[in-house]
């Protein structure tokens, strides 16, 4: 059934963690006008490595600086030409899950539900009025010099997979007001019934988007930054100078905010490395190499550290599918 209103987005603001798909995207669509990797990543402390590691994360700020020097160094490519490049598969779980929702409606109250697995800077929001469905985008907040390439990127890449999902010979039409930054169509396509709906392909890729997003919810803003930062430079060690740099701090201060919301660096680099233990061990990685990308300079410091962080070994943790090998 029609939906008679729409949930309210999930993020207030742009300033939430994002998957580096959106990043290589534009890095994409900048090599497509001839523009170098090197050249878009600049300032944003990534590497190509980075763009083609499928567990990076990126901070907004790293994302919004390869905005700008798409910008400045391709300035053909217009925010159209980039949102028209998304596909329901660039937001992982949650395409997969607007995918597979029963009707065009669903699929819309899910997308704002987790908004914040989305690329978006300018946050949207859906309102019924009349016999239209009025999609608005918030560029309050967003810096001026990127406002209307992101805005036209947003909307774009709404209607782009809007269209992608209800079937490409559905026939599903829009009017346009980018002044305005809205979008609208009929609300008769809220009924439609999306060609891949699957139930439990559903219901199973929700529960990713759940798993995905409730440790970033629970986690205060800053310390998710500094995550975020860590994790790209942990197989150098993650130093404080280095992620205090990328912060725009200095150590001082970066420790003094973290003390503030209750957490040292120490704990969030544990923490970090921790959970990154996790992941490699059950792919099977030796630990010497499982050592080398958590930053250790030997085996044995990082089998003391998981000691201290689980009271057991990484043999003792180990995917019994591994066999226990070291």
């Amino acid at each position: 059934m029609m939906p008679s209103s729409f949930e309210p987005p999930a993020a207030r603001d742009w300033q939430f963690p994002r998957h580096v798909a959106g990043t290589a995207l534009l890095v994409a669509m900048g090599a497509e006008a001839g523009v170098s990797t090197a050249a878009l990543l600049r300032g944003t402390g990534l590497g190509a490595r980075d763009v083609a590691d499928p567990q990076r994360e990126v901070t907004a700020e790293q994302e919004l600086r390869v905005v700008r020097n798409l910008l400045a160094t391709a300035p053909g490519v217009t925010g159209a030409h980039v949102g028209a490049a998304y596909h329901a598969s660039t937001f992982g779980p949650l395409g997969f899950a607007l995918l597979s929702s029963p009707t065009l409606g669903d699929a819309a109250n899910l997308a704002l539900r987790f908004i914040d697995l989305s690329f978006t800077f300018t946050i949207p929001s859906a309102t019924v009025e009349d016999q239209d469905v009025v999609v608005r985008v918030d560029d309050r907040g967003v810096p001026a010099d990127v406002r209307r390439f992101l805005v036209e990127r947003d909307l774009t890449a709404i209607w782009t997979v809007l269209r992608e999902i209800c079937g490409s010979s559905a026939g599903l039409d829009a009017a346009w007001d980018a002044d305005r930054s809205t979008l609208r169509f009929a609300t008769r396509w809220l009924d439609h019934p999306l060609p891949q709906a699957n139930a439990h392909a559903c219901a199973i890729a929700e529960a990713l988007c759940r798993d995905l997003v409730s440790p970033r919810r629970g986690r205060n803003a800053f310390t998710g930054q500094v995550r975020i930062l860590v994790a790209q430079h942990l197989e150098a060690g993650a130093p404080m100078g280095t992620v205090a740099a990328a912060l725009g701090l200095s150590e001082r201060s970066l420790r003094r905010r973290l003390t503030e919301v209750g957490t040292t660096y120490r704990a969030v680099l544990d923490d970090v490395r921790s959970t990154a233990a996790e992941q490699l061990l059950a792919d099977g990685l030796l630990l010497d190499d499982v050592a080398r990308r958590l930053g250790y300079a030997e085996a044995s410091s990082f089998v003391v550290a998981h000691r201290r962080w689980t009271g057991r070994t990484p043999r003792e943790t180990r995917d019994p599918a591994t066999g226990g090998g070291s």
